[in-house]
């Protein structure tokens, strides 16, 4: 058995920089829905609450994370009254250096020379 790492989705395999995405709107997600099972509310008048329809929290509910940013997730926790914080420090990286321009997917610019 391999032991896991500190994010579930870099052990399945995404690059550093997607898995830690993927990672915080999973968070903010387990948090959104401990909210809705804590409310009492039904799925419609959640929804409503969090500015969203409610066909589109019910694929919240379902855990389809891929189809939410992080800001309209962290949008909707402040419309639920969760108070989010955001704590930045280093995390492991491979040990091969990363290419932050690669790891991102952005063009890369060349300097215009100057006339």
């Amino acid at each position: 058995m391999t032991k896991g790492s500190w994010n579930i989705f870099s052990d399945l395999g995404f690059g550093p920089v997607e898995a830690q995405n993927l990672l915080l709107r999973a968070q903010v997600r387990s948090a959104l829905v401990i909210w809705y099972k804590e409310s009492g509310l039904k799925q419609a008048p959640a929804a409503k609450q969090l500015g969203i329809t409610q066909p589109r929290f019910n694929q919240l509910l379902k855990g389809m994370i891929k189809d939410f940013s992080l800001d309209a997730l962290v949008n909707m926790a402040s419309l639920a009254g969760l108070h989010l914080h955001l704590n930045v420090e280093p995390f492991p990286m491979p040990k091969k250096n990363i290419n932050p321009t690669k790891a991102l997917k952005l063009p890369v610019r060349k300097p215009s020379k100057a006339a």
